[in-house]
C-alpha cells in the first residue's frame, strides 16, 4: 500500500487506475481526538428523545405512617382493614408499589448546543484520519488488499443502478473483504438490548461519501452512505474513533479543495462579507525540540 500527495482515481468496472489527483490540504490537518469526541458525544446526546415515568406513579394513595410507639418501621403504610393491602408499605421507593427514587423528569436537559468552530475542526478532524493507514488498521477494518488511500473511485460510480455491478467495481479493488468480515462477525449484544428488538451487535464496514447519488449502495450489508454537502461526524467517527474506512466518488473529493464553500450556507452567517473557513494548523512544523534549540544556540 502507498500513501502519497498524489491519489489514483480507479474505475469503478475494473479496478484500473485511470487518472490522478493531488490529496487536497484538509487531509494535512492535525488530528485533534479531545476535541472529535467532545463533539461527538454532544451530537449523539441529540437524537435522544424526552421520557420520563408518570408524575403519580407510586403516589396514588392516601398512606400515612403510623408514627411511634408501635415497634415498626415508620414507613407510610396503606389505611383500611380486612385486606392484604391494609398495613403494607406504601410510596417510599424500597416498598412494593411505591415510587422509584429521584422520578425521571420530561424538563431534564437533554440535548447540547455545539460550538461552530468545533464542530468544523471536529468533521476535518475525522477526515484528516480516515487517510491514514495505521488509524483504519487499528480500527478494524480489512484493507490489507486495498491498492492505496484515500480511495477515490470515479465519479461514474454514483450512476450505477445495480447493486451487484457496485460490488463487482468494489471486489476488484478488495474492499469487499472488508464487508465481508464485518458480514461474518455475529456477536450476541450484553445487556437489555437483547429483549428489545437488537439481539446482534452491527459492525460498521465501509462509509461511501457522494456528491449526487449513493442508490446502488444501499443494500450492501455494513456499508453506510454520506453525502459529502452534509458529512455527518457520526458516520465519520462512530463511536468517537477515527479512522474509518471511506470511499471517495471523485466528484465528492474534489469538493474537498473548497471545503469551505459546501458549509458557507449551513453554518456560516448568510453576509456578503463572510470568511472562508481556515483550517486548523500545527503549531510546530518541526517536532524535533532539541534541533530547534541547538539551532538557536549555533545563531547566539
Amino acid at each position: 500500500m502507498i500513501n502519497l500527495p498524489i491519489v489514483n482515481i480507479y474505475s469503478c468496472t475494473d479496478g484500473i487506475s485511470i487518472d490522478k489527483i493531488s490529496v487536497p490540504n484538509i487531509f494535512y490537518a492535525p488530528i485533534r481526538i479531545d476535541l472529535l469526541q467532545f463533539v461527538h458525544q454532544s451530537m449523539a446526546k441529540n437524537k435522544r428523545q424526552p421520557y420520563s415515568v408518570s408524575p403519580n406513579a407510586g403516589m396514588n394513595t392516601s398512606a400515612q405512617s403510623w408514627g411511634t410507639g408501635r415497634a415498626v418501621a415508620r414507613v407510610p403504610r396503606v389505611p383500611g382493614s380486612g385486606t392484604h393491602r391494609s398495613g403494607q408499605g406504601a410510596i417510599a421507593n424500597f416498598c412494593r408499589g411505591g415510587r422509584i427514587f429521584g422520578p425521571t423528569r420530561i424538563w431534564r436537559k437533554w440535548h447540547h448546543k455545539i460550538n461552530k468552530n468545533q464542530r468544523r475542526q471536529a468533521i476535518i478532524s475525522a477526515i484528516a484520519s480516515t487517510s491514514i493507514i495505521s488509524l483504519v488498521l487499528a480500527r478494524g477494518h480489512n484493507i490489507t488488499v486495498v491498492p492505496e488511500l484515500p480511495m477515490v473511485m470515479e465519479s461514474a460510480i454514483e450512476s450505477n443502478a445495480k447493486t451487484k455491478d457496485t460490488i463487482k467495481g468494489l471486489t476488484n479493488l478488495g474492499i469487499i473483504y472488508d464487508i465481508l468480515k464485518k458480514k461474518t462477525q455475529k456477536n450476541i449484544r450484553s445487556g437489555k438490548g437483547k429483549m428489545r428488538n437488537r439481539k446482534f451487535k452491527k459492525y460498521k464496514g465501509p462509509l461511501f461519501i457522494y456528491l449526487n447519488s449513493a442508490r446502488s449502495f444501499r443494500n450492501i450489508p455494513s456499508v453506510s452512505t454520506c453525502s459529502i454537502r452534509a458529512l455527518n461526524l457520526l458516520k465519520l467517527a462512530p463511536g468517537g474513533h477515527i479512522g474509518r474506512f471511506c470511499i471517495w466518488s471523485y466528484a465528492s473529493f474534489i469538493k474537498l479543495e473548497d471545503f469551505g464553500e459546501i458549509y458557507k450556507n449551513f453554518w456560516g452567517k448568510k453576509k456578503k462579507s463572510w470568511k472562508s473557513i481556515s483550517f486548523p494548523h500545527l503549531n510546530l512544523n518541526n517536532k524535533n525540540v532539541n534541533k530547534i534549540s541547538l539551532s538557536k544556540l549555533k545563531k547566539i
